[in-house]
């Protein structure tokens, strides 16, 4: 597989007019004028050929949740994201109850990393609760929600295979602090739903925290007086999320952050759940209803439930909000890559690496997707 004549982004953030030639599923030569190989070719002329995209908070899509635990589940969303240009992702949990999670995280095990033609990567599990708080829990339900448990967490940690990726938590609940030293020792530990202020925020983030679930949704507002996890979050090395979907944040928040904290940090995710891409209407969130509006996913109380838009579409928007396109571009692909520890494998187009490459038009509409080498039909 070769593509020519495309403008690559290359793995030090820049464009350049080139080849890229890809065999055995990994990325082999970049260069200018490659031979034509007997296999196929893709000509890319005025178009952008970038990475596959890598959503690391993604719930579900197309009538299905990760939480629901089943193989068919799992299938359907990995779909899904496959043919809106997202090749890898971490399937995320709702706060449910503890034996579900176990559940899943078991039916989960023998299809992490494995490869099949037609499905994104599924490249382990995000843990997003029960380890909240309840002030901040958002659309998280309050009668599963727990006090951080290391017991519980290394229980699911061994079910998933040691596939369990990202885990949240909120560090000013009793115990937290010591939780995610801990748990910061196996996985990526992710500040979220929480009430902590700058203090203890950055006592998270010195204790071995690297990440922050959302920013902006689900924590205190970035005060002057107050910072709070915001503040503490700029003041370490933490990457943050945002779902730039236009309803989580006003797209003058989503250029600022990138401002903020430079476009080495700042992932972007999807946060979707299983109304996306189907048509308004009520859907299930981890046991409570969702009212889906247009783009706005609401429970009862009015609290934001995800997101119906793929990470494809938050990356578009937040280039039409003003992000510089490279910049866009490594907040869907190397960083969230990096800040999950997968960017050896994954992220960026580099020899070596996975060829699952987009080719996007001017316009950013996806023309082809290329998957582990092979030309999606």
């Amino acid at each position: 597989m070769i593509i020519k004549n495309g403008f690559i982004f290359c793995d030090d953030g820049v464009f350049r007019k080139m080849d890229i030639e890809a065999q055995n599923g990994v990325i082999t030569a970049i260069g200018d004028s490659l031979p034509r190989q007997n296999g196929k070719s893709v000509d890319a002329k005025e178009c952008y050929v970038v990475p596959g995209l890598v959503d690391i908070h993604n719930h579900g899509a197309m009538g299905a949740d990760f939480s629901d635990g089943t193989p068919e589940a799992f299938e359907k969303i990995a779909r899904f994201l496959l043919s809106c240009g997202v090749t890898s992702f971490l399937g995320t949990t709702m706060t449910v109850p503890a034996k579900q999670l176990s559940d899943v995280c078991e039916i989960a095990r023998p299809l992490a990393n494995a490869i099949f033609p037609d499905r994104a990567v599924l490249r382990g599990i995000h843990l997003e609760g029960p380890f909240f708080s309840q002030e901040k829990r958002g659309a998280q339900n309050p009668e599963y929600i727990l006090a951080p448990d290391l017991s519980l967490f290394k229980s699911l940690y061994e079910a998933s295979g040691e596939n369990v990726r990202l885990i949240a938590v909120a560090p000013e609940v009793e115990g937290g602090l010591e939780f995610i030293k801990e748990a910061a020792r196996l996985c990526t530990v992710s500040v979220a739903h929480s009430t902590a202020d700058y203090v203890t925020a950055g006592c998270a983030f010195t204790l071995g925290a690297s990440h922050v679930t959302h920013l902006y949704n689900g924590m205190s507002p970035f005060n002057h007086r107050e910072p709070g996890i915001i503040g503490a979050a700029f003041d370490s090395e933490a990457y943050v999320e945002i779902i730039s979907d236009g309803v989580h944040v006003h797209p003058v928040i989503v250029r600022a952050v990138f401002e903020l904290f430079g476009d080495d940090r700042v992932c972007l995710i999807s946060d979707s759940i299983r109304a996306c891409g189907l048509v308004d209407g009520q859907y299930d969130l981890g046991g409570q209803t969702v009212t889906v509006v247009g783009r706005t996913a609401t429970i009862e109380n009015n609290s934001l439930a995800g997101s119906v838009s793929p990470l494809t579409d938050c990356m578009r928007r937040a280039v039409e909000f003003g992000v510089p396109l490279t910049g866009a571009l490594k907040a869907a692909t190397i960083n969230p890559a990096k800040s999950i520890g997968l960017d050896a494998e994954i992220g960026s187009l580099s020899i070596g690496k996975r060829a699952d490459m987009l080719v996007l038009d001017q316009d950013l509409r996806l023309m082809h997707t290329i998957f582990g080498g092979a030309e999606l039909p």
